[in-house]
C-alpha cells in the first residue's frame, strides 16, 4: 500500500511520529496591567513586573511550563521485535502492508475509541420509564465501534481464514498485539468469540451452530456475533466440576431450558453464549461431578416487549479494572438452549476453548508491557529532570532496558505458542509439537500474566507522579493488567495444569521439552557473542532434568510444593532458548543479542534453586500453615 510504504522509509529515516505541521507553540498570554483590589496598594516590586509586561502566577496566571505529553506512535513501526519476528517467519508484503496500516489507525483512532470506553463504562438499566423490566447494558458508542472495526479488520476472521497458512494464527495475534492495549478491552470479548469458533469447528459446524460460527468467524459488520463465556457460578472460577449448579430441563423438541445463577459473565452484552449445566434425567436429578456436566449453545435475545428471553441481568460488577467491558451476574429462568457436547463432556469440550483464551490473554500481558515501554521510552526524550532528559541518565535507561528485556521475553514465548497452534490448525503438527503446546499454553499463560504486572508498574513509575494520575490514562494500564494473572486460571490453578499435562503424557510434555529447547541452542553454537546465554541456558537444562528425577522419587505433594517454582523455571529456560535462536538469524540486531545475555542473567532455574534449600520438603507445608495463621500469645 503506498501510504504503507511511505510511513516505512519515514521511519528508515527516523521521522516516523504525528507531528502538529506549521503551529507555532503554545503562547501564554499576560495581562500587562491589572487593577488593584479596592483597600490594596501594588507593591513595587510588582509594579516593575507589570510594566516589564510579565507577572507569573497571578490570578489565573499559572506559569508557562507543562511537561509534554507522551506521544502514541504507530505500534507496529515503532516495535523492532515484532517486525523483525515477522520478516523472518512471514515475510510476506501483504501482512506488512496491512499491520502497518492497522498501527497507523490505532494510533490515531482507534487509541482515543478506547480511552472513550474507559471514561464512559457500561450501565445497567433494569427498567424503562413505564416499569417493565428491559435490563438493557448501555455501552458507549465506542465499545459499538470497536465491535465493527473488529469485525471489518478480522481480528477472529483471519485465525479461520487461514490465508498464510501455518502462520495464519501469528498473523492473527500479531494484528491482535498492536490492537490490544488501544482496545478498550474488547480483545476480552474477542477472545471468547474466538474460543467459541474455535469449539463448534472441533465439534462440527453443523445445525444448530452452523449460523452462529458463520456469524463469529465473518468480516461483515453487520453480521458479526460475540459470544460471550458463562462458567463461573457462586461456589467456585476455576473449580467447575463442584461449582457448577446450573441445570438443563429438556424439551420436548430436544432442545433445553438453562436454570441457575452465573455470578461472573464476561462481555455479557454478547449475542450467544456458551456455557456448562447438568442435565436432568426423567426424574429431575443430576449427575455431580464433572462428569455431570455437558456444554450448551444460547442465544441472547429479546421478545416483542423487549426483554431478555430466560436471563434476567442482576447487576454489574464493580471490578479494579477492565471497567471499559460489561461484566454481571445474571439469573438464567429458562434460557433456550441447545447442548452441544456428550452428556457428561462438556469440562473436555471446553478444552479448546481454553488453549484459545490462554494465549489472548497472554497476547494480552505482552502488549500491555510492550505499550508501556514504548510510552516510557518517548516520554524520556521529552522529560527533563535535574538538567537533562531522562534519556540522559543511564539509571533510567537501565530501568528500561530492564522492562525491555521482560517485554521481549514474553513476545517470543507467547509468539512461540501461536506458532504451534497453527501448525495444529493447519495439519503440520507433529507429536512433539502437540506435546509443546499442551505444556506450553499454560506455562506462557501464567508467567506473562505476573511479568504484566511487575513491567507495568514499573512503567507507570518511569513517569513519576503522572503515572499516577487518573487522567493521563496510565494507571487503568496497570489496573486492566491485574486481571491477567486471574482470568482463565490464576498462577497457582495453571501450575497444577502443568503438572496435569506431564502426568497425562506419562512425561512426554518434558520430554518434548527438552529436546526443542536444545534444538534452539544447537543453532547458536558457533555464535560466539552468545556464549554466555548458551551456557546459563543449558546448565539451567541441566539443572531441571535433575530435579524431574529427583521428584520423580519423592511423594506427589512434593511436585505440588514445587509447582510454580517448576512452572517459572519452564518459562524462564524455554524463553532464554528462544532470545538467543531469534538473535542468530541473519537479520538479528545486535539489540537481540544484547537481550538475550541479559535475559540469562536471571536464575533460569529457580525449582533447583530452591530444592537445594529444602523448600519443598514436606515438612514445609505445616511450618507454611503456622506462619500463615500465626497467632498473638495471649499472656
Amino acid at each position: 500500500m503506498p501510504m504503507c510504504s511511505a510511513l516505512l522509509t519515514c521511519r528508515v529515516a527516523g521521522r516516523c511520529s504525528r507531528v502538529w505541521c506549521g503551529v507555532p507553540p503554545a503562547l501564554v498570554h499576560i495581562r500587562s496591567a491589572s487593577v488593584a483590589e479596592p483597600g490594596t496598594r501594588r507593591s513595587n516590586e510588582e509594579q516593575l513586573w507589570e510594566a516589564a509586561g510579565y507577572l507569573p502566577f497571578s490570578r489565573a496566571k499559572i506559569g508557562s511550563f507543562f511537561q509534554e505529553t507522551p506521544v502514541l506512535k504507530n505500534p507496529f513501526l515503532e516495535d523492532a521485535l515484532l517486525r523483525g519476528y515477522l520478516r523472518r517467519h512471514l515475510p510476506q508484503e501483504a501482512a506488512f502492508s496491512d499491520l502497518c496500516a492497522f498501527g497507523e489507525r490505532v494510533a490515531n483512532e482507534v487509541d482515543g475509541w478506547g480511552r472513550e470506553c474507559e471514561v464512559t463504562p457500561p450501565r445497567l438499566v433494569h427498567f424503562d420509564p413505564w416499569g417493565r423490566r428491559v435490563d438493557h447494558i448501555v455501552t458507549s458508542p465506542a465499545w459499538k465501534r470497536m465491535k465493527d472495526l473488529s469485525a471489518q479488520e478480522g481480528l477472529v476472521a483471519i485465525g479461520y481464514e487461514r490465508s498464510f497458512g501455518e502462520w495464519s494464527r501469528v498473523y492473527q495475534m500479531s494484528k491482535l498485539y498492536i490492537f490490544s492495549p488501544s482496545s478498550g478491552l474488547y480483545t476480552c470479548p474477542l477472545a471468547m468469540t474466538d474460543g467459541a469458533a474455535k469449539v463448534i469447528q472441533s465439534i462440527g459446524v453443523s445445525w444448530p451452530v452452523d449460523e452462529a460460527y458463520g456469524r463469529l468467524t465473518t468480516r461483515q459488520p453487520e453480521r458479526f456475533w460475540t459470544s460471550g463465556q458463562w462458567m463461573t457460578e457462586r461456589q467456585g472460577g476455576s473449580d467447575v466440576a463442584s461449582g457448577t449448579e446450573t441445570v438443563a430441563v429438556p424439551q420436548t423438541d430436544g432442545s433445553y431450558k438453562l436454570h441457575g445463577f452465573k455470578w461472573f459473565t464476561s462481555a455479557t452484552d454478547a449475542d450467544m453464549t456458551l456455557t456448562l449445566a447438568r442435565a436432568q434425567d426423567r426424574t429431575g436429578a443430576t449427575t455431580p461431578g464433572s462428569r455431570g456436566l455437558s456444554l450448551f449453545y444460547g442465544e441472547v435475545s429479546r421478545d416483542e416487549g423487549g426483554r431478555l428471553k430466560g436471563i434476567e441481568v442482576q447487576r454489574l460488577k464493580d471490578k479494579l479494572g477492565t471497567r471499559q467491558m460489561p461484566t454481571a451476574e445474571l439469573l438464567l429462568d429458562g434460557l433456550p438452549a441447545h447442548r452441544l457436547s456428550e452428556e457428561g463432556k462438556g469440562v473436555a469440550s471446553i478444552a479448546n476453548m481454553l488453549t484459545i483464551t490462554r494465549i489472548h490473554n497472554s497476547i494480552s500481558a505482552a502488549a500491555a508491557m510492550r505499550r508501556v515501554v514504548q510510552l516510557a521510552r518517548d516520554y524520556a526524550t521529552r522529560r527533563t529532570a535535574f538538567g537533562k532528559l531522562l534519556k540522559d541518565h543511564p539509571l533510567h535507561m537501565q530501568t528500561l532496558a530492564r522492562m525491555e528485556v521482560e517485554t521481549r521475553g514474553a513476545f517470543l514465548l507467547v509468539m512461540e505458542v501461536c506458532r504451534l497452534l497453527g501448525r495444529e490448525e493447519s495439519g503440520m503438527a507433529t507429536q512433539l509439537d502437540a506435546h509443546l503446546l499442551r505444556l506450553l499454553t499454560p506455562v506462557a499463560k501464567l508467567y506473562t500474566g505476573k511479568q504484566a504486572v511487575a513491567v507495568v508498574s514499573e512503567g507507570l513509575e518511569s513517569f513519576g507522579g503522572q503515572g499516577y494520575i487518573e487522567d493521563t490514562g496510565l494507571p487503568g494500564l496497570l489496573r486492566d493488567a491485574q486481571v491477567l494473572s486471574i482470568w482463565e486460571g490464576t498462577t497457582n490453578v495453571l501450575s497444577l495444569d502443568v503438572l496435569r499435562s506431564v502426568a497425562r503424557s506419562s512425561g512426554m510434555v518434558l520430554h518434548a521439552y527438552f529436546t526443542h529447547a536444545k534444538s534452539l541452542l544447537a543453532g547458536a553454537s558457533n555464535a560466539s557473542s552468545l556464549a554466555p546465554a548458551v551456557k546459563a541456558v543449558d546448565g539451567a537444562l541441566s539443572e531441571l532434568e535433575d530435579f524431574v528425577q529427583i521428584a520423580a522419587t519423592r511423594a506427589p505433594g512434593y511436585l505440588e510444593l514445587a509447582a510454580r517454582d517448576l512452572a517459572y523455571s519452564l518459562a524462564r529456560i524455554y524463553t532464554g532458548a528462544l532470545l538467543i535462536d531469534h538473535a542468530c538469524w541473519k537479520g538479528a540486531s545486535s539489540s537481540d543479542t544484547y537481550a538475550a545475555l541479559r535475559w540469562c542473567e536471571h536464575d533460569l532455574c529457580p525449582v533447583a534453586t530452591k530444592q537445594a534449600r529444602g523448600c519443598y520438603d514436606l515438612s514445609t507445608a505445616p511450618l507454611d500453615a503456622a506462619l500463615v495463621y500465626d497467632r498473638p500469645i495471649q499472656g
